[in-house]
């Protein structure tokens, strides 16, 4: 992924982008395997950071993306990655842990509560 280091990417906070999910975004979760493993949002599309470029043609491209990491520092980056290739997405700002500290839940695989690691 070759982005331009400095280049603000659209974000909006958790409770909007709960909204923008409701109302039919899909929700992107970038990190790594044990991080999605302690917790992830129910229904999210899961790839990994390393895997984005070789898994990028299985995102939609006329649908919002909203994208999600632990803190907002690395979906920041994959969400200028797919606005530059032709989608439509915004990062969540403050990442998973802004979504947890708003009172949205997470789940792990078993659909327990979930945490963020």
């Amino acid at each position: 992924m070759n982005v331009q280091r400095g280049t603000p990417v659209p974000a909006a906070d958790a409770e909007e982008s709960k909204r923008r999910i409701d109302a039919g975004a899909l929700l992107l979760d970038v990190r790594e395997d044990d991080e999605w493993s302690a917790g992830h949002v129910a229904g999210a599309v899961w790839i990994p950071l390393r895997e984005m470029q070789m898994r990028r043609a299985e995102l939609p491209v006329h649908k919002e993306i909203v994208v999600v990491c632990r803190s907002g520092a690395r979906s920041a980056k994959v969400t200028a990655a797919l606005l530059a290739w032709g989608h439509d997405a915004v990062n969540i700002s403050g990442g998973l842990q802004a979504w947890v500290a708003a009172g949205l839940p997470i789940v792990t695989d078993d659909d327990t509560a979930g945490e963020v690691i």
